[in-house]
């Protein structure tokens, strides 16, 4: 039997995996902890204290604790440390589904990150919208800008993990 695996590039070790050219860095960023919040946001945000709707595309997330808004009953709340709420169906009005181990995480910064967006998707990126998810070099991701305007987060899904890494080598925009 053919082996299929042969044609396609082995994934890289995302511990020590860098890429660094063009005014923008990439990395992965692992440990973090991520929730999939589904149904009623107003409940969600008495139960867990995080407040407001969640950072857009472009817009800036920051601490230990936030929120990327996908929908406007949709949100991924992401933290640093692992969230005191359990998954599954609240009485309350809304759901929780971890995505630790479904969303593989990107951190790009540095003063590239500008054109690296213009090149990945069709947003202005002096712009924001309300929500993160976006079509970002022919994939579905969750982007927003942590911390400053020269660093951004990318959340895809794990096995679009290694194509985007890809596509990310190959920009001419790196």
């Amino acid at each position: 039997m053919r082996n299929l695996a042969e044609k396609w590039p082995a994934a890289p070790d995302w511990t020590t995996a860098v890429l660094n050219q063009g005014g923008v860095r990439v990395r992965t960023l692992g440990g973090l902890n991520q929730l999939l919040v589904s149904g009623d946001l107003t409940a969600w945000s008495q139960v867990s204290g995080l407040a407001g709707e969640g950072a857009g595309a472009g817009a800036v997330a920051s601490g230990d604790t936030y929120m990327a808004r996908i929908a406007r009953d949709r949100v991924l709340a992401v933290g640093e440390r692992p969230f005191p709420i359990a998954a599954g169906w609240h009485e309350t009005g809304f759901a929780v589904s971890a995505m630790d181990a479904g969303l593989h995480v990107f951190e790009i910064e540095g003063p590239g990150l500008a054109g690296l967006v213009a090149r990945g998707t069709t947003l202005d990126p002096d712009q924001t919208s309300r929500s993160a998810s976006v079509l970002f070099a022919g994939v579905n991701v969750l982007f927003y800008r942590f911390g400053n305007r020269n660093q951004a987060r990318l959340h895809v899904d794990r096995g679009l993990a290694p194509y985007l890494w890809e596509w990310l080598e190959q920009s001419p925009a790196l």
